[in-house]
């Protein structure tokens, strides 16, 4: 990834815009702080989902249900 600063931004946008189109991500930055990450869309396309892709790696505790003692007298 390549930091640049705002003023440098504005001079070489074009530079930028190519860099991002050959495969690189880049964060303008200004003092110091990202504030725009730019990114070639094409290649941030979301995987689609699959059913029980977690199985196994979520656990419910055997008292999921229960009330806790502190809050009994609450109900």
């Amino acid at each position: 990834m390549l930091n640049i600063d705002i003023k440098q931004a504005e001079t070489c946008f074009p530079n930028l815009l190519q860099k991002t189109i050959e495969g690189n991500e880049i964060l303008i930055m200004q003092n110091g702080q990202p504030i725009v990450k730019l990114i070639d869309v094409r290649k941030t396309r979301k995987q689609k989902r699959q059913f029980g892709s977690a199985k196994g790696l979520i656990k419910m505790a055997d008292d999921f249900d229960a009330t806790p003692e502190d809050c009994q007298g609450y109900l």
